[in-house]
């Protein structure tokens, strides 16, 4: 992936996020405030994480445990399937955590040996987002709580929506004008 591709769909996406935050808040508040003990996000997350996962696995050279690549996949769907069981409450935020950092990765390498005044914006996001998933993956209650906290006034949405539909745009037009 360019890192044309990586910065404009970044900022598209927070656009999206942030058109839908101040058009759609009854209908988005109904969906987050549900989503951290939601078990149908729980399986579609998870799902997608760990066919992700398995997919970098597959994808292994020897030197990265490549001789062991069905080993590791194996012990990881193991350990997938035994969280809904050990595990289940806000199992639906570490997924979310988990899908968030393998989208890390793919735009780190995006931006990787590019010249730093052109990766700076969407480096900068994305380790915001990286530290903010540890802490969700740490404390998954801390996602419900912040979504409560944010729908307490609706004007914090209100902040929240402009801010990502303003870094979106800024990442769209660094994106054009690279």
């Amino acid at each position: 992936m360019s890192l044309f591709f990586a910065t404009l769909v970044t900022g598209i996406s927070l656009i999206v996020f942030g058109v839908s935050l101040l058009f759609k808040f009854a209908t988005l508040k109904k969906y987050l405030t549900a989503f951290p003990r939601s078990k149908r996000a729980t399986i579609i997350l998870m799902g997608l994480a760990m066919s992700w996962f398995s997919f970098r696995i597959y994808n292994l050279g020897a030197s990265d445990f490549g001789d062991y690549k069905m080993l590791l996949m194996a012990l990881f769907l193991v350990i997938t399937l035994a969280s809904f069981y050990f595990v289940p409450d806000f199992l639906g935020v570490r997924a979310f955590a988990g899908l968030v950092l393998l989208s890390a990765d793919v735009l780190l390498q995006a931006a990787f040996m590019q010249a730093p005044a052109e990766r700076l914006f969407l480096v900068a996001f994305v380790y915001f987002m990286i530290i903010f998933v540890f802490v969700l993956g740490a404390s998954p209650y801390l996602m419900r709580d912040l979504i409560i906290w944010f729908y307490n006034k609706a004007i914090r949405v209100k902040i929240l929506a402009y801010i990502l539909l303003h870094y979106g745009g800024f990442l769209v037009w660094i994106a054009i004008n690279y």
